[in-house]
């Protein structure tokens, strides 16, 4: 079974941590879709993450997907812990750069596209909550 790592990132609050849920439904690796605001994400295990609603870890998660084993590193978006956000770079196959449509683009969202660019890393612009008014 080959094995892909890929990355979610972006600013806080694009919705990096409900894409990864989304995802691991969507696969059938869970159930029932996790909730941010109820704190019962899978990526989200720290008590501090789940009061905030912000993931402050990088962590790891994964599913099967034909023959493939996709591991999904949900990144953490505040500017406070980019230093996460780097260390998981070098492991990425490719990575899923999240922009709000409410949002726009960001500093962070900047910043994160010219590190995927200059590691040369695969990357899916993913547009989210284009449901939401600005």
């Amino acid at each position: 079974m080959k094995i892909i790592n890929i990355g979610i990132l972006a600013h806080v609050d694009a919705g990096k941590t409900t894409l990864t849920e989304s995802l691991l439904y969507t696969s059938g690796a869970i159930l029932e879709l996790g909730s941010v605001d109820k704190g019962t994400t899978r990526t989200d295990t720290m008590f501090l993450e789940r009061q905030r609603g912000i993931t402050i870890q990088a962590a790891v998660t994964s599913f099967n997907w034909n023959d493939y084993k996709i591991n999904i590193v949900d990144t953490p978006g505040h500017t406070d812990f980019i230093t996460e956000v780097y260390r998981s770079l070098s492991v990425l196959d490719g990575a899923i750069l999240v922009i709000s449509a409410k949002d726009g683009v960001q500093a962070q969202t900047r910043i994160l596209f010219h590190a995927l660019q200059k590691m040369n890393i695969p990357t899916i612009i993913f547009i989210n909550k284009i449901d939401q008014y600005g």
